[in-house]
């Protein structure tokens, strides 16, 4: 698996300025990982994300309702 550090030394980004291309190198970096994956892994991938942010950093994210 390729590292943060590979991405931030790519040719698309390495000539971008601190933070836009750390910005951009994680993009690419999602996008790799997720470019295979079906929709539904898509979204287990997003929704195991921000449960490890939640629990790494303490956010507390309120559940949208459905206002429909």
């Amino acid at each position: 698996m390729k590292t943060l550090e590979h991405y931030m030394d790519d040719p698309s980004v390495s000539h971008l300025q601190m933070p836009l291309r750390e910005v951009k190198a994680i993009r690419l970096m999602i996008h790799d990982r997720t470019k295979d994956m079906t929709s539904a892994e898509r979204v287990d991938y997003f929704n195991k994300s921000v449960e490890v942010a939640q629990e790494k950093y303490g956010f507390k994210f309120k559940v949208a309702t459905d206002t429909k």
